[in-house]
């Protein structure tokens, strides 16, 4: 009996099989071209390299671009790499372990408030030491840099999944026995897949913004210029070399475009597959890469290859253990090692605090943070007016997009470029702006804080409003219900989940973004706001480690302290009084 295929139409064998030599021919000169590309920037990454005379600039020349937006790229793409593999890992451990999660949760929570600056300016002298004499150990420090603006988001989203898997999937792999590994790749892994690619597609676009903070890195007083899209624009910036800037935006430009139209939408379509239950999506993603690939046999023949490493995997792994935990535990056992772990991670705490808190009063003195706290609600009062001019423009324009698949289909590839580019390379002519005009970056701040943290509320708003149920909306038609009323008893409630979610990541982008928003330059002038971001950037700087730890605390106090007072409580809200479920 044949299979009916749907779309097969009336094409010929041989024109089937002309498309797929097509394909195939594509496909492998495309996996040339990028082997060359890997093999050609290997020689750059490992050049020798002496902290004492490294250049503290790169050079402007218009036929370097090339080259340095594709070492920009790789390093993009290792943090990318090193963030799903830390996702895996930590996302993991804290769901399938009671004890961890009550560390890891909290501790990813703190990790993620910690400003990118911050971390480069302890990690750096380590990657130095570790990679001695070689450019390797300036390439880590910057892809640890951009790792730190990705990971933290991947990892909520893969764990948020972990956590709510439906449970009959997780009975479905009790009774087959599945091994930890094969549960982890058959059940863990799928079903965690569409909110891991988006995630990652939104963390990607911010390690876009911090792409100048890593590849020029200032720490201790040293200056240290890594080949970069990133340097190339801070070089151009420091010669007031317009037509240099304006060229590196173009390239930018057509980077972001080129890596959303051949990885991120290929991915985010193929990602469909491992849609659970008998939903769809409201807008079908549709990827010519992706058809492309999927034409070509060159993926099946290497799927076939690489077949006895699974199996090998699956049998090596075997000894760890079935994915499987006992349904009877000793109650008097468990409390036993619960007061254990407690009073040992709270020991251990409480010594770290202790040590902190004499190195801060040995160095600054423990009235730092007095005025370290003053200057975070200056801070903190430009993230408000932020978020709300933010939500006063794009929530309407983010449900009049959701809410109109056509308007959808063209406007969301545009969101996710915006969402994607570094608003950074802006921050030139923003600079240029304030200065010619007199306005002072206390005020001009809050616009350049905007750029990189206002598209997490437009991008969120429109998933929220493109998920509003169409028999609702038909029934507020049909009813003959007034616009306003329609906004107040439908729309918003429906996209507040949404907006919470895009409020509280924009703040959080926000935060980050101060530190380089609120100390600006042009040329050979300076601009410097009054706040916690400028206290923290200047410290790093100058090398000043102790009031680069007050900084970073009390900046990780306010988001920490901030998200739970309110966010987590509008979350709740979102939950009981808005949900459409």
């Amino acid at each position: 009996m044949t299979t009916l295929r749907p779309f097969a139409g009336h094409t010929s064998v041989g024109a089937r099989s002309r498309t797929r030599l097509a394909a195939d021919a594509i496909v492998l000169v495309g996996f040339a071209v990028l082997l060359f590309l890997l093999i050609r920037l290997a020689e750059g990454v490992g050049a020798p390299f002496n902290p004492s005379n490294a250049a503290s600039s790169v050079s402007t020349d218009p036929a370097n671009l090339p080259y340095y937006a594709a070492r920009s790229l790789l390093r993009m793409f290792v943090a990318l790499l090193a963030s799903l593999l830390f996702t895996f890992v930590y996302a993991t451990a804290a769901a399938r372990s009671r004890r961890a999660e009550k560390i890891l949760i909290p501790l990813l929570d703190i990790l993620q408030s910690v400003p990118v600056l911050a971390f480069l300016s302890v990690t750096l002298s380590i990657w130095l030491v570790l990679f001695p004499g070689s450019m390797l150990g300036l390439e880590c420090a910057s892809v640890f840099a951009i790792f730190t603006s990705q990971a933290w988001n991947m990892t909520f989203a893969f764990y948020s999944s972990l956590t709510t898997q439906p449970r009959e999937l997780d009975e479905a792999a009790r009774l087959l026995r599945l091994t930890k590994w094969q549960r982890f790749w058959k059940l863990d892994v799928p079903s965690g897949m569409i909110p891991l690619v988006w995630n990652g597609m939104m963390s990607f676009g911010g390690g876009w913004f911090f792409l100048v903070a890593s590849e020029v890195i200032s720490v201790n007083n040293h200056t240290y210029a890594l080949p970069g899209i990133g340097s190339f624009v801070a070089a151009a910036t420091a010669q007031q070399n317009i037509p240099a800037i304006l060229l590196a935006i173009g390239v930018m430009v057509l980077m972001v475009i080129g890596v959303n139209t051949l990885f991120w939408r290929p991915l985010t379509a193929w990602a469909e597959k491992f849609r659970i239950g008998d939903t769809s999506a409201t807008v079908v993603q549709r990827s010519i890469t992706l058809n492309v690939l999927r034409h070509s046999g060159v993926s099946r023949y290497l799927g076939v290859a690489l077949r006895p490493v699974g199996r090998g995997l699956d049998a090596v792994t075997r000894p760890f253990g079935l994915a499987d935990r006992p349904l009877l535990v000793n109650e008097r056992r468990r409390r036993t090692g619960d007061v254990v772990f407690a009073v040992v991670v709270g020991a251990l705490v409480l010594w770290g605090v202790v040590e902190m808190l004499f190195y801060i009063q040995g160095a600054v003195g423990l009235a730092e943070f007095g005025k370290a706290l003053l200057l975070g609600f200056v801070t903190f009062a430009r993230v408000v007016v932020l978020i709300v001019v933010a939500t006063l423009i794009w929530v309407p324009i983010g449900v009049w997009i959701g809410m109109n698949p056509r308007v959808t289909r063209f406007a969301q590839p545009v969101v996710q470029v915006l969402a994607s580019f570094p608003a950074n390379f802006l921050f030139p002519f923003i600079t240029l702006l304030l200065i010619k005009t007199g306005v002072s970056l206390d005020v001009g701040g809050i616009f350049l804080m905007a750029l990189g943290a206002q598209w997490y509320i437009l991008f969120n708003v429109i998933a929220g409003a493109s998920a509003i149920p169409a028999d609702l909306r038909e029934a507020s038609v049909n009813l003959g219900v007034s616009r306003w009323l329609r906004w107040r008893r439908m729309i918003l409630p429906a996209v507040f989940a949404s907006w919470v979610t895009g409020g509280i990541t924009a703040a959080g982008g926000a935060w980050n973004a101060s530190i380089v928003s609120e100390v600006v330059s042009y040329g050979h002038t300076t601009l410097t706001a009054t706040g916690l971001g400028a206290y923290i950037a200047n410290a790093t700087t100058a090398g000043d480690f102790a009031r680069t730890f007050v900084g970073v605390i009390v900046m990780t106090l306010f988001v920490v302290g901030i998200n739970r007072l309110f966010w987590r409580r509008l979350y709740r809200l979102a939950e009981t009084r808005f949900s459409l479920t």
